[in-house]
């Protein structure tokens, strides 16, 4: 086209016009069809990479927080094993105090009190951990839920795709209602799993 009001169309205008139009032989919804699922299907599947992506995540995230509730349940363990070592000197300390003269035994009894206070100490820093453990787990739990959902949103939003390829060669109306029925079944899935649901 020049700037003088002359316009000079290239070889391939008039072809990319027809197709901009819906083709050839006056088939113009078939191109329409072709347009829209085209357009659509690459919304679907940038939404699928973001679920995909989205699944990846929460997938980590739940070996990261099993892993920190197994480091929090052997910590728990550590702090239960002492305390039973406290809970065996708090014993033999009684054993020695009833067995020792009488001279003795208040020496005995203040390791016996000792003891207690120490093992209070170390039942109420295990029990922590183990509720520390616990919510960690759970988390786990929860970030696993919302996985599958990523999951099962992708999965239909790939079957959606697929169902476009299919439309596409066929232009069956039916299966491109289909794919979209899908692609809104996979959006609501995915909303779920962003609401936690």
């Amino acid at each position: 086209m020049s700037g003088g009001g002359f316009h000079v169309h290239g070889p391939h205008d008039h072809e990319l016009e027809h197709a901009a139009q819906g083709g050839h032989g006056g088939n113009e919804s078939a191109g329409g069809m072709i347009a829209q699922i085209a357009v659509v299907t690459a919304i679907i599947a940038t939404i699928g990479a973001i679920f995909s992506y989205m699944g990846g995540a929460t997938q980590a995230n739940a070996g990261l927080y099993k892993n920190n509730a197994a480091i929090k349940k052997t910590e728990a363990a550590n702090q239960w094993n002492y305390f039973q070592a406290k809970s065996t000197k708090q014993s033999l300390a009684e054993l020695a105090r009833d067995l020792a003269p009488e001279d003795k035994k208040a020496g005995y009894q203040a390791k016996v009190e000792r003891y207690e206070k120490e093992k209070n100490e170390i039942k109420a820093g295990a029990e922590k951990l183990e509720a520390e453990a616990t919510t960690w787990d759970k988390s786990s739990d929860d970030q696993m839920h919302q996985h599958h959902r990523w999951a099962q949103a992708t999965t239909v939003l790939q079957v959606s795709i697929a169902l476009a390829a299919i439309a596409l060669l066929t232009r069956k109306k039916w299966l491109e209602y289909g794919m979209f029925a899908l692609a809104a079944v996979g959006l609501v899935i995915g909303a779920f799993s962003l609401l936690h649901i």
